[in-house]
């Protein structure tokens, strides 16, 4: 059964998010100040201790389950050649996280976390978005509701990632739609797209965008008409996270694509999300800049499958173990500041 019954329900949810625990990320502070270290030495690594206190809502944060979730989904428009593989990899790719065969695999392993792959109807692709809408508002909201489900709330951290085949043309529609621009300025090569190949992606995008006019600006509506399975079940883990308490880290252009909805429902929509790391997908960067974000990590990495965002776990991790770990100016006996 769905979690959300109407788009209504789904708007209502996502305007009346939670806020962080800011007494929490405080206390985080007030510690770091204290650390055998100079003032602000650990750059991003002690906000990344506050942040993760402020959204687990505790002073001390702890990442003893760390999840990562990759939603999979099939897309109509690739019948528009804006991919150089076919939507039977998506099926394939499935298969080979299942065997542990992918760079996920490897990169959740390695970074100590549990990986849960969920396939959305993969025999029933999307609709062509350039001449319909991709979903129906019962298969957009069904989709919601997986992702939302697939969230385990005693989660600590959570990191989403995507895989299907033409997904990079859904997400760089919905990001034209809400942020506004053309084909040229979101889309990018893909999984390998030739010249011919872009510039046949970018008339598809602009198609879509003059079919679903009437949606622009409208965060919702946008998902549905110009996204796809996985990328709604991405929003609705976002949302999810939200209400549990759990601070996520976002994947790449797809993944960032999904969630940006989130951003314009809510003021500090996305709070709570951190964007991994910056994407070659050419149209990551300016997204990560639309959210008012910098990437954690840029390392001209493109593959999707929550890799970027489950390479970044042990940074957080690195950040909360210097944080509970490293001794006070007092603890150590060390002179403090003049």
């Amino acid at each position: 059964m769905s979690q959300f019954n109407s788009l209504a329900a789904l708007a209502a949810a996502c305007a009346s998010l939670p806020a962080g625990d800011e007494a929490a990320a405080a206390a985080v502070r007030e510690r770091q100040a204290q650390l055998t270290k100079p003032a602000g030495s650990l750059g991003q690594l002690e906000d990344l201790a506050a942040w993760l206190a402020r959204w687990q809502r505790r002073a001390m944060p702890v990442l003893e389950r760390v999840d990562v979730l990759v939603f999979a989904g099939n897309h109509g428009v690739v019948a528009h050649g804006v991919s150089p593989f076919p939507p039977g990899v998506t099926v394939q790719m499935v298969a080979n996280f299942a065997h542990g065969g992918a760079a996920i695999n490897q990169l959740a392993a390695n970074a100590g976390a549990t990986l849960k792959v969920i396939a959305l109807d993969l025999d029933r692709p999307t609709r062509d978005l350039s001449v319909e809408p991709a979903l129906s508002e019962a298969d957009f909201l069904a989709a919601v509701s997986a992702g939302y489900a697939a969230v385990p709330p005693d989660c600590h951290l959570l990191a989403l990632g995507e895989m299907g085949i033409g997904n990079t043309t859904a997400a760089a529609a919905v990001a034209a739609s809400l942020f506004g621009g053309d084909g040229a300025r979101w889309a990018g090569r893909g999984t390998g797209l030739d010249d011919a190949g872009l510039a046949r992606k970018c008339r598809v995008i602009d198609a879509a965008l003059a079919r679903h006019a009437a949606v622009r600006c409208d965060a919702l509506a946008t998902a549905m008409a110009l996204g796809g399975r996985e990328l709604a079940a991405i929003f609705g883990a976002a949302l999810a996270a939200r209400l549990h308490g759990v601070p996520v880290l976002l994947d790449g252009f797809v993944c960032t694509a999904a969630a940006a909805p989130l951003f314009l429902l809510a003021p500090g929509g996305l709070d709570h999300a951190r964007v991994a790391h910056v994407s070659a997908e050419a149209g990551h960067r300016a997204l990560v800049a639309a959210l008012g974000q910098t990437a954690l990590l840029d390392l001209g990495m493109r593959l999707g499958e929550a890799s970027g965002a489950a390479l970044a776990i042990p940074i957080v991790r690195a950040a909360l173990a210097c944080h509970r770990g490293m001794a006070t100016f007092a603890e150590a006996a060390v002179s403090g500041k003049a």
